[in-house]
């Protein structure tokens, strides 16, 4: 392990710049333009970033295995700061390049750069996408807080645009107030929901398993579809995330998640995103840590699943 005075590299998991055969990226979308709450989560992205140094050579005690010889950081993508539209259609000049070169994770930013993030995917793939949610709020409203689009409407954007398979959506963690059209939109359209109040006490391998397998299950019957993994950091109980734009108490446990991001990592994910944090609201980097530390899962577990186990 290198000496923690010789840490020099300002990328994820301290690997250096890209040099274009990288099998997997990491790369900053630092917009929080849509914030309805808390702001902050523009700086996000240096803070995952700063927060994933000490893990090391980054090797997985799970997985058994690191993606840092098969890893680079694009760094911050430079993008307007203050408008939505602006700002997505600069992501959409941008994304396609990358896609095509790497498999992606991508460091937000408000959950509202998921949206052109789907558009993307589903234009590279050339089919929808299925898609595992991570949240305290279903994210389904038809506009939020008066705006048509941001990062509370991007689920039924999605849906809508025909992006994701509706049956092929699961989420985990929701909890937070909602009126029944936006509570209900998804599994009115064959989507799982497994709130925080159902995953309460489901803590253990064995415990989370019939989690896990019916989650399986339903990728199984549609074919096992591309899978795009979105992590917004509030799924979180605020106990394990302070630092976020809107906490919602009684959520998940860090845990929790990583153990569901464990046992599900044989899924045919294409790509990542890890949004909300907000640095200014955090506490002893506690939600950069685990951001951080969801991120480097993620990727270990791509690495594990492609049968490589060795550091490049």
């Amino acid at each position: 392990m290198s000496s923690f005075a010789f840490l020099h590299h300002s990328g994820f998991l301290q690997v250096p710049p890209a040099r274009g055969d990288e099998a997997f990226a990491v790369a900053g979308i630092a917009w929080d333009g849509s914030t309805t709450n808390r702001p902050g989560a523009r700086l996000a992205p240096a803070a995952i970033r700063h927060a994933s140094h000490m893990l090391c050579e980054g090797w997985h005690p799970l997985f058994d295995c690191t993606p840092v010889g098969e890893l680079a950081d694009l760094g911050d993508l430079p993008l307007p700061n203050t408008s939505l539209a602006g700002m997505r259609e600069a992501l959409a000049t941008q994304l396609p390049a990358l896609l095509a070169r790497h498999h992606m994770v991508w460091l937000g930013g408000d959950h509202s750069i998921t949206m052109p993030l789907l558009r993307a995917y589903r234009a590279h793939l050339g089919q929808p996408l299925a898609v595992l949610h991570f949240d305290a709020h279903c994210d389904t409203w038809s506009d939020h807080f008066g705006e048509p689009s941001g990062h509370g409407t991007w689920v039924y954007e999605a849906v809508e645009e025909g992006l994701v398979l509706p049956q092929g959506f699961v989420q985990f963690g929701i909890r937070s107030a909602a009126e029944p059209a936006a509570r209900d939109y998804l599994t009115q359209r064959g989507g799982l929901v497994h709130t925080a109040r159902a995953l309460r006490g489901l803590e253990s391998a064995t415990q989370l398993q019939p989690v896990l397998d019916a989650c399986r299950a339903r990728m199984a019957a549609l074919g096992n579809p591309p899978v795009y993994l979105t992590l917004d950091i509030d799924c979180l109980d605020p106990a394990f995330a302070p630092g976020t734009g809107t906490p919602e108490p009684g959520g998940l446990s860090s845990n929790q998640v990583l153990g569901i991001l464990e046992g599900l990592a044989d899924l045919p994910f294409v790509g990542m995103d890890c949004v909300e944090v907000s640095p200014p609201y955090d506490h002893a980097q506690l939600s950069s840590q685990a951001a951080a530390h969801a991120v480097w899962t993620y990727l270990a577990g791509r690495v594990a699943a492609r049968g490589r186990s060795q550091p490049g």
